[in-house]
Order: C-alpha cells, then sequence, then structure tokens
C-alpha cells in the first residue's frame, strides 16, 4: 500500500463526535419546566437553578470542540406562554479540520404563541484550518418573542493567532406565522485576515457579534440599545418588530463588553450567569 493511500485511510478512520440535544419546556403553574429532554453523543445539556421566570439550559460539548466531520444538533421547542433560556457553557471551538472535511452545527428553535426564547450562546473561535458550518433556523408565532446573540472570533488575538487559512458559513432564518421575516447568510473562505482587513468588511476587526430581538417592544428598544453601543456597532428596526444589530471589536473582550450590556436590558437582567464569569 503505498503512502498516500495510508494516509487517506487513516484520516477516513479518525473518530468524530456526534452530540444531539431535543428538549422542550412547558408554562405550569406560573414558571416554566422541563417538557421532553433526550440528549447523545458529546453534547449534553444542564439545568442550573432558575433566577428568574424562565427555565434555563446550559449547553455543554464534552468534544471540546468541533471539527471536520464532526455534527451537533440542537433542537429546542417553548410552548404556549413558557420562557426559555439557552446559553452554552464555555465558547465554541472550530478546530482544524482535514481537507475536504467540514464541521456542522445545526440548531432549530420553535417559539409558540405567547413563548420566548433567549438564544444566547457564548463566542465562538475559528482555528487556523477549520472548516464549520452552521445554521439557525427559528419558527415564531406571531407574539412570541426571541432573542439571540451570535459572537464570533477570528483567532485567538492574545496567542497572536492569524487565520490566513479557513472556512466559515452561517446561515440564519427566522419565520413568523410560516413566513420568513429575516435571513442573513455570512460566508468567509481562505485567508479571512485578509478578508476582515478591508475597510469595507472589518476594518481590522478581530470579532463580531449578530444580535436579534424580534418582540413587540423592539421599536421601543432601539434608541436605548444604540446609545449603548461603540462605533463599530449599529442597530437598525426591520419592520415594527424586529431589531438587528451587528458589532465589529478587535478582540472578544472588546465585543462582550459591548454586548452584556445591551443583554442585560433585553433580558431585563436575567443574563445567564456563565455568561458573568
Amino acid at each position: 500500500m503505498s503512502t498516500a493511500s495510508v494516509s487517506t485511510h487513516a484520516t477516513s478512520r479518525q473518530p468524530r463526535a456526534h452530540g444531539a440535544v431535543t428538549l422542550a419546556v412547558k408554562a405550569s403553574e406560573r414558571k416554566t419546566c422541563l417538557k421532553d429532554l433526550r440528549q447523545s453523543g458529546s453534547l449534553k445539556a444542564l439545568f442550573p437553578r432558575a433566577t428568574g421566570p424562565d427555565f434555563q439550559a446550559v449547553l455543554v460539548n464534552t468534544a471540546g470542540g468541533i471539527t471536520g466531520g464532526d455534527t451537533v444538533k440542537i433542537n429546542a421547542r417553548a410552548d404556549a406562554g413558557s420562557h426559555l433560556t439557552l446559553t452554552t457553557q464555555a465558547a465554541e471551538r472550530a478546530y482544524r479540520a482535514q481537507p475536504g472535511q467540514v464541521g456542522h452545527l445545526q440548531t432549530r428553535l420553535a417559539v409558540e404563541a405567547g413563548a420566548r426564547v433567549n438564544w444566547l450562546p457564548q463566542e465562538t473561535i475559528l482555528f487556523q484550518g477549520c472548516a464549520l458550518r452552521r445554521s439557525l433556523h427559528v419558527e415564531m408565532q406571531a407574539d412570541a418573542t426571541f432573542l439571540m446573540v451570535e459572537p464570533l472570533v477570528f483567532g485567538r488575538a492574545a496567542m497572536g493567532e492569524t487565520l490566513t487559512d479557513a472556512s466559515f458559513s452561517d446561515r440564519i432564518e427566522i419565520h413568523r406565522e410560516g413566513q420568513l421575516s429575516y435571513f442573513d447568510r455570512v460566508t468567509l473562505q481562505g485567508n479571512i485576515a485578509s478578508q476582515m482587513a478591508r475597510p469595507n468588511t472589518g476594518n481590522g476587526a478581530g470579532a463580531m457579534a449578530s444580535l436579534i430581538y424580534a418582540a413587540a417592544d423592539a421599536g421601543a428598544q432601539l434608541a436605548p440599545v444604540r446609545a449603548m453601543l461603540p462605533d463599530t456597532a449599529g442597530a437598525s428596526l426591520i419592520g415594527d418588530d424586529l431589531l438587528v444589530l451587528r458589532l465589529l471589536a478587535p478582540d472578544s473582550y472588546l465585543v462582550r463588553q459591548s454586548l452584556i450590556p445591551v443583554l442585560n436590558r433585553l433580558t431585563n437582567d436575567n443574563l445567564p450567569r456563565c455568561w458573568m464569569t
């Protein structure tokens, strides 16, 4: 057997991590409680003591990160009148992938009538050589509320990391009453550091974040949120009930420093504790 054949055979047999969590919550006696939970593989859900009216779940990827060939799937539903907050125990890491292999992170959320879901994962850190495809699909009713944030870090600035060869694809879809109300697609390929250095792309930013607030009071939140933002961020309304925010910063610390006051406001000071540590 040739050296190339041995290398290809070894790569194809490398272990891959596959994790999935499916959970649902329901309203009961003035509070939200767990209705259903299924988890498998490298993804687990932890349930800290509630600090407010919502039910909180903390997702843990025991594989320690995502590389080519890994799959992570999250499905969550908030039944009518319930409140659910989902976050992650720590930053997710997208590690170097073997040639031709891609890691997948898929999230699907359903928000029923009068319910609220906060999707608040901590940072996703892209490493040199990574290949990650991420998607978020949300189905919500007309009077439901949805808050999400997705922070993204282009290598660890403190470690001097530069992304000259990486691949990242992100897709966000939000549907209200079955109709598409928001769609966003980000694709970065190859020398991401060079792309983000361009004035009309990132102007040298080492991290970014996207925030969406879909709620009846989104319009009332626009001015206070804008007042909290640095010059490298902007917030706008799409219609009367959809606030969209994009933030750029030199590093993840400054992204978080700008995000936390906004998230505290939009969660009524009920941001998960792991965000504060």
